[in-house]
């Protein structure tokens, strides 16, 4: 049978959601699809290769609605794809060991799905991210969802990051790293080591449990997950609404430490001298003011020139601008040649 030819294939995956679009040249959307985390880190590559297969699924179901070249051959087996570039930036991308495992990954999702790529490519999520969030300007951006990370751009187009070394040895100011530490205030109230807290009182009823060491008990056991506990962390915000001044103290450190990763940045990319824009993404510093509001002001008094901007694009937009400028200079060495 004849494949059927696409020439985008870009998928934004983090540790929440994974977002798949087949766009043609001109942007037009031809198919998108949406399935949760695929962060092999958080869930397993197993896991992971699921919810990417699903969302890219999704993608092809639609453009197989869209496009008349789009049938079934004679086996019913449904049409095989030809995808010019597929740019990936995925969660969990940190070493050069996670560059293998996630690679290896990729390959085997579009090899299940009968697609064929001329040229792919593979990166952390968040250098995506940070395309679509500045638009190609100097910039810094933070981002605290379930896990965490800065990532900035100078004038001289180089790069830097910090922080994103995954649940277990970093993403402080994370909603996981928000949620474990409200685990741990509750458990340190009740030991008599920590002040009493309202968090006892909203996390225990949230995780279907009547007492303190069933929280022990669900920590280690078989429900405990990356995103369960990030699930708590508006429960945080929730308490220190209340003036609860545990869940105060750990949305005050969650800030502080965004702002570290920020400095941290700003300082590799020697940008403090000069204009640039902040953008802060994610839930929490999306949903919870204090944070937000305690990374903005550290900002600015650390490098006055900071302006906090909104991300101009979404992060999907980020990878289909570096899967275009792909295809843009492979048309340009076609007419050169």
């Amino acid at each position: 049978m004849t494949a059927v030819h696409i020439p985008l294939l870009a998928v934004d995956g983090g540790g929440t959601k994974c977002l798949a679009v087949l766009t043609d040249r001109s942007k037009r959307t031809l198919g998108a699809g949406r399935a949760g985390s695929c962060n092999y880190q958080g869930i397993g590559r197993e896991a992971a290769a699921r919810e990417l297969a699903a969302a890219i699924s999704q993608a092809l179901a639609e453009a197989a609605g869209r496009l008349p070249a789009a049938v079934p051959d004679d086996s019913g087996s449904g049409p095989a794809w030809e995808v010019e570039c597929a740019v990936f930036g995925l969660a969990g991308l940190d070493t050069e060991h996670d560059r293998q495992v996630i690679t290896g990954m990729v390959r085997d999702v579009l090899e299940l799905l009968r697609i064929r790529v001329r040229h792919l490519i593979v990166e952390n999520d968040g250098f995506a991210a940070l395309l679509g969030a500045t638009n190609g300007e100097p910039g810094i951006l933070v981002i605290a969802g379930t896990g965490s990370i800065a990532f900035g751009v100078n004038r001289a187009g180089e790069t830097a990051r910090a922080g994103g070394w995954g649940h277990r040895v970093g993403d402080e100011g994370s909603g996981y790293w928000i949620g474990k530490q409200a685990i741990m205030a509750v458990l340190k109230a009740a030991d008599g080591r920590g002040e009493p807290t309202l968090l006892e009182s909203l996390l225990l009823p949230h995780l279907g449990l009547d007492r303190v060491d069933q929280l022990f008990n669900w920590t280690y056991g078989p429900d405990y997950s990356v995103e369960k506990v990030g699930e708590l962390s508006p429960f945080v915000s929730q308490a220190a609404d209340s003036q609860d001044r545990v869940a105060a103290s750990i949305l005050e450190a969650a800030g502080e430490e965004l702002f570290l990763a920020a400095r941290a940045v700003i300082e590799r990319l020697r940008m403090k001298e000069q204009p640039f824009k902040m953008i802060l993404q994610g839930g929490v510093l999306q949903n919870d003011e204090r944070v937000r509001r305690i990374v903005i002001e550290h900002a600015r008094r650390y490098t006055p020139q900071v302006t906090i901007d909104k991300a101009q694009n979404d992060p999907i937009f980020g990878v289909i601008a570096k899967g275009l400028a792909y295809l843009e200079k492979r048309a340009g060495e076609s007419e050169e040649v």
